[in-house]
């Protein structure tokens, strides 16, 4: 394989973990007597530009398919932290009903709803059809495709070039990364802004976010590969922020290459050398983190076993991709788990990916009254214990997995 980007010869397996089916390819009760399609998942690191990605084997239509089922809306810090963004991107740009703001991946419109509330013209990229809809349901313009070069030509000559661009979680999910990234610097404006939110690598190494590895994620990002693939590809990075987000997040602002209308930052230069400083540019730099993966798995699988041995029913909470990364990798089954419940209508009803652990509504939490709650969004903790505090009640337990087995 050659590296996305830069199409090194690729040679260093960064992580394996073994098989999985697409992580958000939730399951019907029709589906539980079809096969399911798995793919490997191992991850490898270039050597050259930094870029870690996974193994090129399924397609972005396979994984992002008509009834994709993760909405951004289900959770209420997410959404705080969107209008939060909304309200700092205004006043920081000075937007108002003169300007347009076109979101990449709008999802079900999470991010845009906040722009429509402040009378500024907005367009939404939204590819799948379950959320786009979703999106649509709350006043806001979708157009239903993929995002690259040729849409955004498409966009510019229908007279809606970008003030500001926002693709928040969805830099890792692009299979072309050189044609989506280009595809931002033909629909920014000359004094456009393109902001980009992505989990940084350097968290995910040193906090063993293994499980936040998946299909949907092509990339995996720092800000050194990031810097160089925006300017191979018409864009300069001028600010970024560190973020608490998923686990440990970069918030990346580009400008045209062409226009440099934004001076660069000092944090810029700063992260940039921190990076270096840690080992990014160097291979050994990303060894050893499968031990730390392996070391997850068998906690967590003795931890249940015992919890079975012992009588104990245990409930998971949030039918995230991360969690079913961690429970195929660990080939954890209903017999470990009963449940696991989420917020979102979308879900409720089906089946886990690969694990095939029915996903229900929270009324089933108080109802069957679980001894432990394993929480699958660890990023989400402080809020759903928060959520489920009730459960206390009964004694419930609640415990998380990641970075390492850690009872609550």
């Amino acid at each position: 394989m050659l590296c996305r980007h830069c199409k090194t010869p690729l040679h260093h397996v960064f992580v394996d973990l073994g098989s999985a089916p697409p992580s958000n390819a939730y399951l019907s009760a029709e589906d539980l007597r079809k096969p399911e399609k798995w793919f490997p998942l191992r991850v490898l690191a270039c050597d050259t530009c930094w870029l870690v990605q996974t193994e090129d084997l399924a397609q972005a239509e396979e994984l992002f398919s008509a009834h994709y089922a993760y909405f951004s809306g289900f959770s209420s810090s997410w959404l705080a932290h969107s209008e939060k963004y909304v309200e700092d991107m205004v006043k920081r740009f000075q937007l108002n009903d003169q300007s347009h703001v076109v979101e990449v991946a709008a999802n079900d419109g999470y991010l845009l709803q906040y722009v429509k509330a402040r009378h500024i013209p907005c367009t939404g990229i939204e590819p799948t059809a379950s959320t786009a809809a979703a999106a649509r349901a709350k006043g806001i313009s979708i157009v239903e495709d993929f995002f690259g070069v040729r849409l955004a030509k498409q966009l510019v000559s229908e007279c809606k070039q970008a003030d500001l661009t926002s693709a928040n979680n969805v830099l890792a999910h692009v299979p072309d990364i050189n044609n989506f990234v280009s595809g931002f610097a033909f629909l920014l404006k000359p004094e456009g802004v393109a902001t980009f939110e992505f989990p940084h690598l350097v968290r995910l190494i040193a906090e063993n976010q293994f499980d936040t590895i998946y299909h949907e994620h092509f990339s995996y990002l720092s800000l050194t590969s990031v810097n160089r693939i925006f300017a191979d590809n018409g864009l300069l990075v001028f600010d970024v922020d560190i973020l608490p987000t998923h686990g440990g997040s970069l918030r990346v602002y580009a400008q045209r290459a062409d226009s440099k209308p934004f001076q660069t930052s000092q944090a810029v230069q700063q992260l940039l050398s921190e990076e270096k400083r840690i080992g990014v540019s160097s291979i050994e730099y990303y060894e050893g983190f499968q031990a730390q993966a392996n070391k997850v798995k068998n906690d967590l699988i003795s931890f249940l076993i015992d919890a079975q041995r012992r009588r104990k029913k245990v409930a998971a909470y949030g039918a995230a991709a991360k969690g079913n990364t961690l429970l195929n990798y660990a080939g954890i089954r209903a017999d470990l788990i009963s449940f696991v419940v989420d917020k979102s209508p979308s879900k409720q009803g089906k089946y886990l990916p690969g694990s095939r652990i029915p996903v229900l509504s929270e009324v089933e939490i108080e109802a069957q009254k679980p001894d432990y709650i394993l929480i699958l969004p660890w990023n989400l903790t402080t809020e759903i214990v928060e959520q489920l505090r009730y459960a206390r009640e009964w004694g419930a337990t609640f415990l998380r997995a990641v970075p390492k087995l850690e009872l609550l």
